[in-house]
């Protein structure tokens, strides 16, 4: 994570979103008079947000837990891909 102000972003704009996008940097823009904000690429914010939503809630996160454990212990049957 790197943080700028906005005129260190502003002048290598190109640069810095390459970064976020190529690196999957995230960006922190701190702004003087106003809120700061955090500059990520969509890629990056889809799956974030992806995460929230199956996270959201108790019954999920539990499914999710369970099924991580199993695959951890190798209690998992792998299947060929349906053509």
């Amino acid at each position: 994570m790197e943080v700028l102000n906005y005129t260190e972003f502003r002048n290598n704009l190109t640069e810095n979103l390459n970064k976020v996008t190529a690196d999957s940097e995230v960006i922190i823009v701190s702004r003087g008079k106003g809120k700061n904000v955090v500059i990520m690429s969509l890629d990056e914010y889809n799956a974030f947000k992806e995460t929230i939503y199956l996270t959201s809630t108790k019954a999920n996160r539990k499914r999710l837990d369970d099924a991580i454990n199993e695959m951890e212990k190798g209690k998992f049957k792998k299947n060929k891909l349906i053509q």
